[in-house]
């Protein structure tokens, strides 16, 4: 047996160059025989030898030269792909650092610090790599290992996203749970201080007032408490109404038509002198036209003992226990004037509150209950006007009078601001009063003076 010698060993660049010879003899050799007339036609040595270097020559050229540059751009997808994976991981631990700062984390900032160092250190070894031209023997390998570093990364900033996103839900929850508790505390502060008007209301400090120390002054008292009920239940109707989607805009101008108002707030004076309007209508009638007692045979006694009844009761007691009295008429019947069928329909979506009233009964609705509080000191005021001797008289403004501070209150101060020096009455929102020799100013809002042509 031969021994084999050390070049019988072929190398790769041999080999492949082996084979190629290989197929090009079999080339060759398939096609250098040709039947020419039924006879077999064989090329020279020489001419195969000729073709031979030109296939050795050229073939051999072109196919290292394809060969290579395959090789070399499937070696760069690999790196770049290397690359994107490591800005991946780079930008995922960035992220893992600022989601440890947020609550602090003093682990988790150095571990993240430390993954982000990590992670430039293999970009500046693929930079190296690249310069060096170093790159993966088994490109289809790495690419499919980067790919999946990359995706890896991609899942983790996601999932820190999630996490740092569930933080500020619960962060914001715990805001809107301390700033609903916030305004529980406001609406309960709100109530004691509506709650204290409304005690202010039942007049302690008349308790001890006697028919023959009754005085201006004490009418003054009872009226502006009057006003602040009226008022309250103006906001509980607004705010009915906004919720009910009313054009408030539309409503005022309805009650008051073609005013200018100097601020926009300033509309719900609209409502209150409708309000007042309604509620002060036959003031100036004993029991407001709901009995008919003899004026020459006027009892200033018994208005003043009414007075003095009603004042420290709650109206729904009253009501309750006197159900037949003139002041439970009078609820009755300015709370139907008061409120039109469409206009509570629309307020409330029914008509159960009006159809509870009409049958002799009273609802127990927020509501109805500040409509009565509201009608109660209205009441009260009419009481104490027929306490006196004279009895006080009721009076308002026309539209398009001259404004005069004997007479006149403006509820806006806005009005004086302007660089108008007159000003008239656009409607009266709370009616004035005269007792005896004294006058108590009605409270109007103005517009600017406009001289007739």
């Amino acid at each position: 047996m031969d021994s084999v010698k050390p070049s019988a060993v072929p190398t790769p660049a041999k080999s492949r160059l082996a084979r190629t010879f290989a197929k090009v003899l079999h080339l060759r050799m398939a096609t250098g025989v040709a039947p020419v007339d039924g006879n077999q036609k064989v090329k020279s040595e020489d001419n195969v030898s000729e073709d031979l270097n030109v296939v050795g020559k050229g073939g051999m050229s072109l196919s290292f030269d394809k060969d290579e540059e395959l090789e070399n751009k499937v070696a760069l997808e690999a790196l770049l792909a290397k690359l994107f994976a490591c800005v991946s991981s780079v930008k995922a631990s960035y992220a893992q650092l600022q989601y440890a700062q947020s609550p602090y984390d003093a682990d988790g900032i150095q571990a993240a610090d430390q993954m982000v160092v990590s992670e430039l250190m293999s970009l500046s070894e693929l930079k190296q790599c690249y310069l060096k031209k170093q790159f993966d023997p088994s490109p289809e390998t790495a690419m499919l290992s980067a790919e999946i570093q990359e995706q890896k990364s991609v899942v983790k900033t996601y999932e820190i996203m999630r996490k740092k996103l569930e933080s500020q839900l619960r962060l914001k929850d715990s805001e809107l749970i301390f700033l609903r508790e916030k305004l529980e505390e406001e609406k309960k502060q709100n109530r004691l201080i509506e709650k204290r008007l409304n005690q202010s209301g039942q007049l302690h400090v008349l308790d001890n007032l006697h028919h023959s120390g009754l005085s201006p002054s004490h009418f003054v008292t009872v009226l502006r408490h009057a006003v602040k009920s009226i008022r309250s239940f103006v906001r509980l109707m607004v705010e009915e109404m906004k919720y009910n989607s009313w054009d408030i805009d539309a409503a005022a101008n309805a009650i008051q038509p073609s005013v200018v108002y100097w601020k926009d707030d300033h509309k719900c004076f609209s409502f209150e002198s409708y309000v007042c309007r309604q509620m002060f209508d036959a003031f100036n009638y004993p029991n407001f036209s709901l009995s008919f007692p003899d004026k020459k045979k006027m009892d200033h006694q018994l208005f003043f003992r009414q007075f003095m009844e009603l004042k420290s009761v709650k109206p729904k007691e009253f009501l309750a226990q006197k159900p037949k009295s003139t002041f439970a008429k009078f609820c009755h019947v300015k709370y139907l004037r008061l409120l039109n069928p469409k206009l509570e329909s629309s307020l409330f979506g029914n008509l159960t509150q009006r159809n509870t009233v009409n049958a002799g009964e009273f609802p127990s609705s927020t509501f109805f209950s500040s409509f009565t509080e509201m009608a109660k000191r209205v009441w009260l005021l009419h009481c104490l006007a027929f306490s006196f001797d004279p009895e006080a008289s009721i009076f308002q403004v026309s539209k398009g009078s001259r404004f005069s501070e004997v007479y006149m209150e403006s509820v806006a101060d806005e009005v004086f601001l302007s660089p108008e020096s007159d000003h008239q009455v656009a409607f009266t929102v709370v009616p004035g009063f005269r007792i005896d020799k004294t006058v108590i100013q009605c409270q109007v809002y103005l517009s600017p003076f406009q001289t007739k042509r």
